[in-house]
């Protein structure tokens, strides 16, 4: 399985989309600095997932995140506060 997930910096209150298959692992990549963008945002916490069976369809999913309707969606999700901080 395939997760898309939305991390948020706890210091700057930005957001990262990105695709795993091992969130866990992944999620400590990032708040160790070693992925570039968050490096500099760290810590983050995992705010959102979806999880797909095949790369094709995360890819997809996480294309359309990143896209405005998706910032829009995820905006709205968060604000409505059916997602955690």
């Amino acid at each position: 399985m395939w997760t898309v997930y939305v991390l948020k910096s706890l210091v700057s209150g930005k957001f990262y989309v990105g695709i795993t298959q091992e969130l866990a692992r992944r999620l400590a990549e990032h708040n160790s600095g070693k992925s570039r963008f968050t490096s500099g945002h760290t810590p983050c916490v995992v705010v959102y997932t979806e999880e797909f069976e095949t790369t094709a369809e995360a890819r997809k999913r996480e294309k359309y995140l990143k896209s405005a309707a998706g910032k829009r969606m995820l905006k709205s999700k968060l604000s409505a506060g059916s997602l955690p901080d």
